[in-house]
């Protein structure tokens, strides 16, 4: 290998059964942090220099296909799992003009793209027909140990068929490699599945490849945790509190204050910006962005939501949405799709909005819904309020002007129009639209009847007191 190679390809080996998980999804569709664990390592690995990336797929090959259809990503299949080995010999005419590749693991969402970049850089400067990441762990127990000779690695023993010397050492096979490409291709031809589980194994190459006089080092990684995989349950919020911490720890260092970060969620992608203060049990999903100098107290979730600066929210569910800045948000307000809150808008408790457009400084208290509106500026909607949207067969939209004031306890039956600076009269049921500047009283009029509770009395209870014995 000359010393002059730039670039590499990536191959993702994700065709395992993932039996551990007890579960119908593939394991590498197994979310972390809001991603799939393969997605993960689909990003580190471009991130790092990849110029192509390339996933062997078994289980659920399909569903894995679909999952990243709408990325530069490269399938093949393994259609029988036969080991590690078997698995990247199906990529070998995927990566014949390659003249590196740089094998991950898709169950392994912790590796970075800083680590894969220096093992890269590493195996090239040293002209390397090999280069093993290799991590030291407290407890190596189930780990292959890297056999070594100064920087050389000689052998990868697996625990079960390690000496007493050789399960004392705490250096382990992550099981990434960078590799010249004919090389390993041509060292895989000799690969045999004599053993117990009649697989072919990816570490043989090693042993082989020492075999025949060529350069295999071993490259350590700084941090045991990127390469920790991920077989079963546990293993997955272990990875899940791991990069939380990272994900919330470099929010920290630009400026977002967490109260109490071991109690939130915040998914990969999810941006805030400076001064804004994070409250003990807040979840941030999907591809949320908030504002700068906001401030969100729990138990508050934001499901891919655009939210401005100097927003307050208090304990709200807040999902697809649009929240300018200045907004006031809560306590326990349901914002459903579609909604837009514009700047200054202040939407109270028990208020429930879904596809519609709140005009700025407009206010809707409390105790409200409001469906498929239209709601201009300076618009105060009463408690009780509620846009009747749907007649049983088609939504339809309610359009409030500007300056509007819709009395407490209001139904508002859609398709309906109330007019600029209107007033709409508490317990009313507005059927037809109201023109500017009117006042719209749709209910009974008031009928006091004197005397009726005596009256009632007498003629229930049998006396003038109504008083029982």
């Amino acid at each position: 290998m000359g010393g002059n190679v730039v670039d590499f390809a990536a191959v993702v080996l994700a065709a395992g059964e993932g039996t551990r998980m007890k579960s119908e999804v593939p394991k590498v569709l197994h979310k972390i942090c809001g991603v799939p664990m393969l997605g993960h390592v689909i990003s580190q690995a471009k991130k790092a220099g990849a110029k192509r990336v390339i996933v062997v797929v078994g289980r659920g090959a399909e569903e894995v296909k679909r999952a990243f259809a709408e990325q530069e990503v490269e399938f093949v299949l393994q259609a029988e799992q036969k080991g590690t080995g078997h698995a990247l010999m199906q990529a070998e005419d995927a990566v014949k003009s390659e003249d590196t590749v740089l094998v991950l693991y898709g169950d392994m969402p912790l590796i970075t793209a800083e680590t894969l970049k220096s093992l890269f850089e590493f195996h090239a400067r040293n002209q390397a027909a090999a280069t093993v990441m290799t991590a030291r762990v407290k407890d190596p127990s189930g780990y292959g140990r890297v056999i070594k000779e100064g920087n050389r690695v000689l052998a990868i023993r697996e625990e079960k068929d390690a000496s007493p010397e050789e399960r004392a050492i705490d250096e382990i096979n992550s099981g990434i490699y960078c590799f010249n490409r004919e090389k390993v291709f041509n060292a895989l031809e000799q690969v045999n599945n004599d053993n117990v589980q009649g697989e072919y194994y990816l570490t043989d190459v090693v042993e082989i490849l020492n075999r025949q006089g060529e350069k295999v080092l071993a490259f350590e990684a700084q941090d045991p945790d990127e390469v920790q995989g991920v077989n079963d349950r546990n293993q997955l919020a272990q990875a899940q509190a791991i990069m939380q911490k990272r994900i919330i720890r470099s929010l920290m260092a630009r400026g977002v204050t967490f109260l109490n970060p071991d109690t939130c969620v915040v998914d990969e992608g999810v941006e805030i910006g400076r001064d804004t203060v994070i409250y003990p049990g807040v979840i941030l999903e999907g591809k949320t962005r908030i504002g700068e100098g906001c401030t969100i107290v729990g138990y508050t979730r934001i499901i891919d939501s655009v939210v401005g600066n100097r927003v307050e929210i208090t304990m709200s569910h807040i999902r697809e949405s649009v929240v300018e800045d200045g907004v006031k948000i809560g306590p326990f307000v349901n914002l459903r799709p579609g909604t837009h809150l514009m700047a200054g808008v202040k939407v109270g408790d028990f208020v429930e909005i879904k596809n519609s457009k709140v005009g700025e400084n407009s206010k809707v208290p409390h105790l409200s819904y409001v469906g498929d509106a239209d709601i201009g500026r300076n618009v105060n909607i009463g408690a009780g309020v509620i846009f009747v949207n749907y007649d049983g067969f088609k939504k339809h939209r309610t359009v409030v002007e500007d300056g509007a004031f819709i009395g407490c306890n209001s139904n508002l039956v859609a398709p309906v129009r109330i007019g600029q600076g209107s007033y709409v009269a508490a317990g009313s049921t507005v059927t037809k639209d109201v023109e500017e500047g009117a006042l719209a009283i749709a209910r009974s009029r008031q009928e006091n009847k004197p005397g009726w509770v005596k009256k009632r009395k007498e003629r229930e209870g049998g006396g003038s007191s109504g008083k029982q014995a």
